[in-house]
């Protein structure tokens, strides 16, 4: 097994070695730099390739697993880090990395999906109903862990049969026996009055010669029996060739579950081999040249719910991650505002780089105009309908033309320790980021606040193919709820965020017409929440409020 990285840079030999097809990297004089992520299996070179995602790699040449690139290549040769790491943590890897490419097909089997700004292409040779060579490996390894116990019972007990009534006669005539503490003679081939024939043999001496052969050549780490017959070396190679006509001539005699699952997979084994069959493949791929759209959408399964479907012209808020503009918000979901009891929509945007990197200018923009473009969505729905909020989501107040907060959020992929898959391990990154037309107007619709997360890679991987709803949920849960209060004390500092918070004395019924008379001074600064209190948020360096605090009183903590 060899693995690459994406984007990173590699002798043009040793790409040409392990892949019959350029497309999956371009060639740049002596180099060839990996183009797509992805698995591919070369039946003629024997050759099985995992392109792994970016981000792991830590930086120009460190990976996540503590070395560089080039010792990542080939680790079964290399001895410093198969004996450092055993080797576990890449077949546990390949497996979840195999099945999100396999789910995200799944998920999307129109493999052409064209946006406006970005093609999406997944580049594969496997139909729906077709296996890849790792299917077929994986299949073996869970077939034989699953049955193992019951198969070497099964084999223990014909062995012990055969040394039942033996014919000692003969048995002393045809066989040479071992002597014991150089006197008790111990025979080790016994002549039985009456043979019995084992039909399972055969199949079991298959079986396991490929297993053991998988083993060997991907370092599976299989313990197998010794007591089991197996064909190695150049005698196996042999068998591979003729192993669909040989077990054509066996097939009759099994019946037993077990036995026929073994005889199926060895058949498709000695079928990739078979020169005679049509449907022998040189080689099979799963691959994706834009891996951020598959990362965007296990993040996506994590974080989002199914919206609610409010229909307005047509469109619903389903519809809402795919803007008029042409742009598509990752993810989005409703929960609890910030500063009253309403909902507010929650923004986030995925950011697909190494471990270590952080969005550019350019990601932070197309975040604020995302937030934007939503919050212009529900004040269309507003005003279409006349009202001051849609269920639960309010977005404006029409007593201050305040807008509510509108959080956003970006998430970027890391990992820390690459045997962790079952903490999400969600932390801050960097400090949030602003953007504002008055740095004083908190409630004005163009103030916006981005926080930024990492979340541990390998628990999205994992959680993409093996979470179920109920597992799903209760991450939301958590996540919503740690979102939320990360804003909140975000807010709740003075220093941090800038602003302190006020409630007004006044009662409900002089809110409009104090108001009013103020809203000059007022404008961008206050709004009125679902259970009817005026918040009044204060920039710290906004002198122009100070003779109107005393109509308000200080909110030590926003909840």
């Amino acid at each position: 097994m060899k693995i690459l990285i994406e984007n990173e840079i590699y002798p043009i030999d040793l790409l040409q070695e392990v892949f019959d097809d350029p497309k999956f990297y371009k060639q740049n004089g002596l180099d060839g730099t990996i183009t797509s992520v992805g698995y591919y299996h070369s039946f003629e070179k024997n050759s099985l390739v995992f392109m792994l995602p970016k981000v792991f790699m830590r930086d120009k040449d460190k990976t996540v697993f503590g070395c560089e690139k080039s010792d990542l290549v080939d680790l079964i040769k290399n001895e410093s880090i198969k004996h450092k790491t055993q080797n576990n943590w890449v077949r546990q890897l390949s497996v979840h990395f195999y099945n999100s490419l396999t789910e995200f097909k799944k998920r999307y089997t129109d493999t052409s999906i064209i946006h406006n700004t970005e093609t999406f292409e997944l580049n594969t040779n496997l139909g729906n109903k077709e296996y890849s060579f790792l299917d077929l490996l994986l299949s073996f390894v869970n077939f034989y862990k699953k049955n193992k116990q019951q198969i070497l019972f099964k084999h223990i007990e014909f062995v012990s049969n055969q040394a039942k009534k033996p014919k000692w006669e003969k048995t002393i005539k045809r066989s040479l026996p071992v002597l014991s503490n150089g006197k008790t003679p111990v025979y080790f081939e016994i002549t039985n009055k009456k043979k019995i024939i084992n039909t399972e043999e055969e199949l079991l001496t298959y079986f396991f010669s490929i297993l053991n052969h998988l083993n060997t050549e991907h370092n599976l780490n299989l313990k197998i029996d010794k007591s089991f017959n197996l064909i190695k070396g150049k005698t196996f190679d042999r068998l591979c060739l003729n192993g669909s006509v040989k077990l054509r001539k066996i097939k009759h005699r099994y019946f037993n579950d077990a036995l026929k699952k073994m005889y199926v997979l060895c058949e498709l084994y000695f079928s990739q081999f078979d020169k005679s069959s049509i449907k022998r493949k040189r080689e099979d791929f799963l691959a994706i040249s834009n891996y951020n759209l598959v990362f965007e959408d296990m993040v996506d399964k994590l974080f989002s719910d199914k919206l609610n479907d409010l229909e307005v012209d047509g469109i619903t808020i389903n519809k809402l991650k795919h803007n008029d503009d042409g742009k598509i918000i990752d993810h989005i979901y409703d929960y609890t505002s910030l500063i009253d009891t309403s909902n507010i929509f929650y923004i986030g945007d995925s950011k697909y780089y190494k471990s270590d990197s952080t969005a550019n200018n350019v990601s932070k923009y197309k975040q604020f105009t995302y937030a934007k473009n939503v919050i212009q969505f529900n004040i269309d729905l507003l005003n279409k309908k006349g009202q001051n909020h849609i269920g639960n989501l309010r977005y404006r107040d029409k007593i201050t033309e305040g807008y509510n907060i509108s959080p956003n959020f970006f998430i970027y992929g890391y990992i820390d320790d690459i045997e962790n898959y079952d903490i999400h391990s969600i932390k801050k990154k960097g400090r949030p980021v602003p953007s504002c037309h008055f740095a004083e107007r908190l409630f004005d619709r163009d103030t916006l606040f981005v926080h930024q997360y990492k979340i541990n890679f390998l628990y999205v991987l994992k959680a993409y193919t093996n979470f179920n709803e109920s597992e799903i949920l209760t991450f939301r849960k958590e996540i919503k709820d740690t979102f939320r209060n990360h804003f909140l004390n975000f807010f709740n500092d003075k220093e941090d965020c800038g602003f302190e918070f006020y409630e007004c004395n006044l009662i409900p019924n002089e809110y409009e017409k104090f108001i009013e008379n103020n809203f000059k001074a007022l404008n961008g600064k206050c709004f009125c929440t679902l259970d009817n209190r005026l918040l009044l948020a204060k920039h710290k360096f906004d002198d122009s409020l100070i003779d109107l605090l005393y109509n308000f009183k200080r909110i030590e903590k926003l909840e």
